[in-house]
């Protein structure tokens, strides 16, 4: 399986690589920001009747049903995972993968969310396999420079389950300004995604 992402995630990356337009990078003088103060980590579980996934998240964020529209239509198990004090959100989707959302097609969505809105904007982004303790494998990408979210990723079965993250704050994105907090959210990304297991019976995405 990790031969299929990989392959497949290669092919697209490097499909909008070669499209985007290349600028120089300049790095100029840090300014100064306001001291923040973080809370202790905390975790509790998220676990929903009905729900394809449980994972845990920081006691200091709220999950709502998602109910917005991107690309795609909002899923029965989307939601989001709203940090008031940091004006962050993680967006949380999730399909079945079945005859329509096949394996192959969802790890090239994949692979589009992080490469294709985002590669005129980023100053770099790289993307890793990654394994959980509960035995998901997936991508987690970085990206650099004034993009929209720095961190996002996917994680599968290839099977049964998809389930794709991606942290986005309420604010102009600056990498100088966020860069704080978004080291700190995102080791509350990655203990979702290390806590994350697949639960229960789903009745397919639409």
């Amino acid at each position: 399986m990790k031969k299929n992402i990989l392959c497949i995630g290669l092919l697209v990356a490097g499909c909008w690589l070669l499209t985007a337009c290349n600028s120089p990078y300049t790095q100029g003088k840090k300014k100064g920001y306001f001291k923040i103060d973080f809370p202790e980590k905390k975790y509790q579980k998220f676990s929903q009747p009905g729900y394809p996934y449980t994972f845990e998240y920081p006691v200091y964020a709220n999950v709502v049903k998602d109910s917005t529209f991107f690309d795609d239509k909002a899923g029965d198990y989307w939601i989001n995972i709203d940090i008031p004090r940091f004006n962050g959100r993680i967006h949380v989707s999730y399909k079945s993968i079945n005859e329509q959302n096949n394996f192959d097609s969802l790890v090239r969505d994949g692979f589009k969310m992080a490469y294709k809105q985002h590669v005129n904007m980023a100053t770099g982004i790289n993307d890793s396999l990654m394994q959980t303790p509960n035995g998901a494998e997936g991508i987690y990408f970085s990206l650099g420079g004034n993009t929209a979210t720095a961190n996002q990723f996917f994680l599968t079965d290839s099977t049964r389950h998809f389930l794709r993250g991606a942290l986005y704050f309420d604010a102009a994105p600056n990498a100088d300004s966020l860069g704080i907090v978004n080291d700190f959210l995102k080791q509350d990304l990655q203990h979702l995604i290390n806590t994350l297991q697949w639960s229960g019976a789903t009745s397919g995405e639409k």
